[in-house]
């Protein structure tokens, strides 16, 4: 099979493309056969040596949709059966996504009812899982507001489209103007500029997922109503402390995260009824396969086109 081993950190020039044998099965692990998986840019981040629990040489990628390829009678799975998997140590504390076909945890796979492509498939794994359970951490209900800062990155347009889907009112930021009608196509009720770490408005929400992070986390609790809830899920702004913090600015609100390791089969089968029911979809701005995988990379941080850049092995 062919897998892209980093050696040690770097930039593209350390992806190398090697052979290796197909892994085994065993008691506790499944040999997954990798058809897609989306890239991110933290996964590029990892590669040039800026996720210190990281030890090389490493296959990267944290996530991936494909098919079981190899089990034992007790996992639970059979051959054939569509899967997807994120985090759990997958692509970091051991071989990830970029590559052929990868031994995977059976409590890391999760089988999902979805008749699309692999490639349309591969949009949902970590996009989406940290989607729902950002919306689902606010505790909202359908009518109230949630506002989504950060709504043009592909979470931030997930997020849109399930809130949508389960009838909360969506206000989502820019901070490009011209980026305002693509929000509002994408099923936002307003859209507010985002300006110099501002919200561009006197209004307060039920409840905020703050994509940007820590630099904004402040801004965003003054918009927050009085019980209401801020996540922070994201670090689009690269910041992981938030500076100069006292509980005593939360003024009986109420502030979380979400990370998409807390994820389960009941979770999986939740969201991927709401995907079917509802026909969500996020633009793929482009689509690489696996020989290409340094284009890939590149791709993400140029970021050249909202969506999600997939990687193929088909």
């Amino acid at each position: 099979m062919k897998a892209v081993v980093i050696d040690q950190p770097g930039n593209t020039d350390v992806l190398k493309l090697v052979d290796r044998p197909i892994p085994s099965a065993d008691a506790t692990h499944s040999v997954m056969k990798i058809h897609a998986f989306g890239v991110h840019r933290y996964e590029v981040l990892t590669r040039e040596g800026g996720s210190p629990s990281v030890k090389f040489p490493r296959v990267i990628g944290v996530e991936a949709v494909g098919e079981i390829y190899a089990t034992t009678p007790n996992s639970g799975f059979k051959v054939g059966q569509r899967v997807i998997t994120l985090n759990g140590g997958f692509g970091r504390e051991f071989d990830g996504s970029e590559q052929e076909y990868a031994l995977v945890p059976n409590q890391t796979l999760y089988t999902v009812d979805f008749d699309g492509d692999w490639v349309t498939l591969a949009q949902y794994p970590e996009t989406y899982v940290t989607a729902w359970g950002s919306v689902k951490s606010l505790r909202l209900t359908a009518g109230q507001t949630m506002l989504v800062r950060g709504g043009t990155s592909a979470v931030g347009l997930a997020m849109i489209k399930l809130a949508h889907a389960i009838g909360l009112k969506i206000v989502a930021t820019t901070r490009k103007a011209e980026r305002i009608q693509l929000l509002k196509d994408a099923g936002a009720d307003e859209v507010i500029l985002d300006q110099a770490g501002k919200l561009q408005t006197t209004a307060s929400y039920d409840g905020i997922v703050d994509l940007v992070g820590t630099a904004t986390i402040h801004d965003s609790l003054a918009h927050v109503k009085v019980g209401g809830t801020a996540c922070v899920v994201g670090l689009l702004a690269g910041d992981w402390i938030m500076p100069d913090f006292s509980p005593f600015e939360l003024q009986n609100r109420y502030l979380t995260d979400y990370d998409s390791g807390f994820v389960d089969q009941a979770m999986i089968d939740e969201l991927f009824d709401l995907i079917n029911t509802h026909q969500i979809e996020i633009p793929i701005s482009k689509v690489f396969p696996l020989t290409e995988i340094a284009a890939a990379h590149d791709y993400v941080m140029a970021n050249p086109k909202i969506g999600e850049v997939i990687v193929t092995n088909d």
